[in-house]
């Protein structure tokens, strides 16, 4: 690696560390980030007396268990697309691409920024989970091992769908139209509620998505190996689970980083200096 390139790399580096200390400075940011642990919290405990047949655990747990995999798609989706179309906005985008390996820099600084984030927001939900909610958890370090693994992979498929949307949004506002088909998708991936009540075609659609599988194995990671008797194929599939999260890994890694590349090119002072003027007009 030259000089200049890991230069670049050391410098987004510690510019996501830095974004990541910002974010405990930002009311709105950090409401983001607790709102979602609180309201799976009670309703875990609200849900924890009906009991799920078949299985020696209670919806309260299998409900926590969706709301964590909920967490990660909307920072590995929504959080990401808002954050890169308004850095696409606000010329940020442009500076990193003015300047050598700029681009590289910006990628490792929201690299270093999610994965931290990411490691925040799952201890804010599985630790309280681990005493309020009855059933939820890791049944052993076997299962603990598997949820850590689940939830870097989720990440690695997840993020580069939000960069690549959030590539091709130039208005960061019109990011947030993303959430309709985002809980759409959620809701027909079993995350809340088992796919056997949906129709095959749909259950066909969900596993060809990484949604299914993220949930899948989180489940297998936070809840008891009885629970996998109600899954589809009546396990947890993890070996499964693992290559096709990879596979969505690397290809959205690729996709993104063409489509990165086609919005760097097409960055201009010009067309930065439209969008804040624009934006202005909304504000006034």
């Amino acid at each position: 690696m030259n000089n200049a390139l890991s230069n670049a790399v050391r410098a987004g580096s510690a510019r996501g560390v830095l974004e990541f200390r910002g974010t405990f400075t930002n009311p709105p940011d950090l409401f983001g980030y607790l709102y979602l642990p609180v309201l799976f919290v009670v309703l875990g405990i609200f849900l924890s007396d009906e009991e799920v047949d078949g299985a020696a655990t209670n919806y309260g747990a299998v409900t926590y268990s969706g709301g964590l995999v909920l967490m990660l798609i909307m920072l590995g989706t929504l959080a990401v697309a808002q954050v890169l179309a308004a850095e696409r906005e606000d010329g940020t985008f442009l500076r990193a691409k003015a300047i050598p390996h700029g681009m590289v820099g910006y990628g490792v600084a929201k690299a270093v920024h999610l994965l931290a984030m990411s490691a925040v927001a799952v201890a804010l939900t599985v630790v309280p989970g681990l005493f309020v909610v009855e059933g939820f958890g890791p049944q052993g370090w076997g299962a603990a091992l598997t949820l850590v693994w689940v939830c870097l992979l989720g990440m690695l498929a997840m993020a580069p769908i939000g960069a690549t949307l959030g590539a091709l949004f130039g208005n960061p506002r019109a990011v947030g139209l993303l959430m309709i088909p985002i809980m759409g998708l959620i809701v027909l991936s079993g995350i809340m509620f088992p796919l056997d009540l949906l129709p095959d075609w749909v259950r066909g659609l969900a596993q060809a998505t990484p949604v299914y599988w993220l949930g899948l194995g989180v489940r297998a990671g936070t809840l008891p190996a009885d629970y996998a008797a109600l899954e589809l194929a009546a396990s947890w599939q993890l070996p499964v689970v693992a290559a096709v999260l990879a596979a969505w890994a690397v290809v959205g890694s690729l996709v993104a980083l063409r489509v990165l590349r086609w919005t760097a090119r097409r960055e201009s002072g010009s067309r930065v200096q439209a969008a804040r003027e624009k934006a202005m007009k909304r504000v006034l």
